[in-house]
């Protein structure tokens, strides 16, 4: 990649050099301070002029750039000849991961189109999202960054299968709902509730399915559920989770929650 050799025929300036190489002259000017591609000389006037080397050594590399070679290991390869082939080899193993990302994308974007979902919708509930609150689907994309994909698996397929009409019935509590009001509506909630720890029983101690610490999870449910539900249906959830836990163990045994049940 050197560019040693004597008296070019052309001599191109750094915008010239940029249009026929297809790069820019801020991106020749780069790899100028990072000493891949040697200074030229420049004319009596000032100018850089650029000849065939540089050239050469510029396409070497906007080739390996375009492979997706670190601009780091290039220097390396400047200096010894050739990029390792270790070095190929995580590059390779970096594109494969990155199209499986932009695989998924599409996977994504196919389902979001396809049922009209928010394109913000958590991921692998696009179908379901088009009946989901705003509030139910801001809790669920703090459960993506709390529980591990197992779980997330777990909380697409409840939410799937959740027709109950009482859910209509939270979202749209005002929060001066009165006291019989509460109470019927987490007496209704409950056996979902209910319905959820005994399919789920993980729902019960999550341990083994938090992304974070237990105490960091806690904490941010119970600071995710008071900020994005009113009080009344704070209320409410705190009431039918109690109520649900009763149904399905001894009261005895009931004790704090962390999970989205």
């Amino acid at each position: 990649m050197g560019t040693d050799s004597k008296g070019p025929d052309v001599a191109w300036s750094t915008r010239e050099l940029a249009e026929f190489a297809g790069t820019t002259v801020n991106t020749i000017r780069h790899y100028h301070r990072l000493g891949l591609l040697e200074e030229p000389d420049r004319r009596r006037n000032g100018y850089k002029q650029y000849g065939v080397p540089h050239l050469v050594c510029l396409l070497r590399i906007r080739r390996l750039v375009e492979l997706g070679v670190p601009l780091s290991e290039i220097g390396v390869a400047r200096t010894n000849g050739d990029v390792p082939p270790e070095v190929l080899r995580q590059v390779d193993a970096q594109l494969a991961a990155e199209i499986e990302r932009l695989s998924k994308a599409r996977s994504d974007i196919a389902v979001i189109l396809r049922d009209g979902a928010p394109a913000d919708a958590p991921a692998g509930f696009a179908s379901v999202a088009p009946r989901l609150s705003d509030a139910d689907t801001s809790l669920i994309h703090v459960y993506t960054r709390l529980y591990d994909d197992d779980a997330m698996k777990d909380l697409q397929r409840m939410t799937e299968t959740d027709n109950d009409p009482v859910n209509a019935e939270m979202d749209a509590l005002s929060p001066d709902a009165d006291e019989a009001t509460r109470q019927d509506l987490a007496e209704r909630l409950a056996p979902v509730i209910a319905r959820n720890l005994t399919e789920y029983p993980w729902l019960t101690d999550p341990g083994a399915h938090l992304a974070k610490s237990e105490s960091v999870t806690m904490q941010t449910f119970v600071d995710a559920v008071v900020a994005i539900y009113n009080p009344a249906q704070v209320d409410v959830l705190t009431r039918a989770s109690l109520i649900a836990h009763r149904l399905v163990r001894p009261a005895s045994e009931a004790g704090d929650d962390t999970s989205p049940g």
